[in-house]
């Protein structure tokens, strides 16, 4: 959190990437330790608060209110509205504080999760870490091949979505949906690991191995929309089972 108020953000993102495989393992450690209680689902769901809400709102607030100074809008502003009562500075800070409805929508999904028996084996709505993980690549995603400046940043015109702050609130909209959204999400829980039961897992790791290797930190975000569009389709499959049978 302090890197990412400091305008690290790439730190910001290596330090949520830690926590990510944290997050995954720590439900292994308690079982191993035969610790698991009440008092630990909800230190875990405050740490995820922390960690994968205000972490990736600051980011956010962070990306927006850059993009939008580097925008020819936020140009037009500062040169006819010098002289108005809502000048620029004030501006960009208002439009940069809609990064933070991602972390009210992560505490609306952690709330939910916590009271919703139906996710125990799965997760209905798009996870808090998988959330965190697609906003923090963005700043990656820039950083790529160490070029400071994401408006210099080449790769398959990635520059001008970066910088463009309507893209950015567009997407934090749609993540703030996609959290709470009533789509019924395969989780990455093993409990065995043969094939049987775990196709999907694993298709879903082999496509996501593939990205990571092909695209490097571009192609993380897609990793997390494949979750998605494999979770809907798989939804789909499984209600034509129920039927048929």
């Amino acid at each position: 959190m302090v890197q990412a108020f400091e305008g690290n953000l790439v730190w910001a993102a290596y330090w949520v990437g830690i926590a990510a495989v944290l997050d995954f393992l720590d439900g292994f450690a308690a079982r191993i330790l035969k610790v698991v209680s009440p008092i630990g689902k909800d230190l875990d769901s405050l740490a995820d608060m922390v960690t994968f809400g205000v972490v990736p709102g600051v980011v956010m607030y962070k990306l927006i209110n850059f993009s939008f100074s580097k925008h020819l809008f936020g140009i037009f502003l500062n040169v006819f509205m010098n002289d108005k009562k809502l000048g620029m500075e004030q501006y960009l800070v208002l439009l940069a504080f809609l990064g933070f409805a991602i972390t009210i929508f992560s505490a609306i999904r952690l709330a939910k999760f916590n009271n919703d028996p139906r996710q125990s084996d799965s997760f209905i709505g798009l996870p808090t870490p998988a959330n965190a993980i697609l906003i923090c690549s963005l700043p990656l995603i820039a950083n790529l091949n160490n070029v400071r400046d994401i408006t210099t940043f080449p790769l398959f015109g990635l520059d001008s979505l970066l910088i463009d702050p309507y893209f950015l609130v567009t997407l934090t909209i749609v993540l703030c949906y996609l959290l709470i959204a009533p789509i019924p999400l395969f989780a990455m829980k093993f409990k065995s690991f043969g094939w049987e039961g775990n196709q999907i897992r694993y298709v879903f790791l082999g496509l996501s191995i593939g990205l990571l290797i092909g695209l490097q930190y571009i192609g993380i975000p897609l990793i997390i929309f494949l979750y998605i569009l494999m979770s809907i389709i798989n939804n789909l499959l499984n209600r034509k089972k129920a039927v048929s049978a």
